[in-house]
């Protein structure tokens, strides 16, 4: 089984719906910063604090490469996880990459009491969610497979729009891998 890849912003629900969709497709479920996390012993917004944000994305990549290289698990990324050029290639070619697309109003109802939010700590959070809205759509839409929006929607009903849609995707020959059956 090809791994599923929840890309989209904080606040879409890559982690809530990710849960939801391993467990009704019975695959292990990984989290990229739950997992810098456990590799480290530090919280994203400390390794934010000692290492900048280049470190934390250097530690993201590594993370994601890792995970990717195993086979049948569903994958929620942080949301810059798109910015390098080399992880959208390891996630491309990783598996079914989803989108979860959100608004900025839904990302600020979502994140609004989250202090682990390195990049939100900030008098403005409106404003950075849009500035990043601007970076990443694109780099979303570049790599996702399919686009699901999740505003306002309970996460079973866009767990069950995915379902459908990979089950109308064709399968990956060029990968050598098969679609989901």
């Amino acid at each position: 089984m090809e791994n599923i890849i929840l890309v989209g912003p904080m606040g879409a629900g890559k982690s809530t719906i990710g849960r939801l969709l391993a467990k009704e497709l019975r695959l292990p479920f990984r989290d990229s910063d739950k997992e810098i996390e456990q590799r480290t012993g530090a919280s994203i917004p400390l390794i934010f604090d000692v290492e900048g944000e280049q470190g934390f994305r250097e530690r993201e990549h590594a993370a994601i490469n890792d995970i990717c290289q195993m086979r049948g698990v569903v994958l929620a990324t942080g949301g810059g996880a798109v910015l390098r050029q080399d992880n959208r290639r390891v996630l491309r070619h990783g598996g079914r990459v989803i989108y979860l697309c959100t608004s900025v109003e839904q990302q600020l109802d979502r994140t609004s009491r989250d202090r682990n939010r390195p990049l939100l700590q900030t008098p403005n959070p409106r404003e950075i969610l849009v500035g990043l809205m601007a970076v990443r759509d694109p780099l979303y839409r570049e790599i996702a497979d399919i686009i699901v929006e999740t505003d306002e929607r309970p996460p079973r009903l866009v767990v069950v729009e995915i379902l459908d849609q990979l089950q109308s995707l064709a399968p990956r020959e060029s990968l050598g891998r098969s679609a989901l059956s």
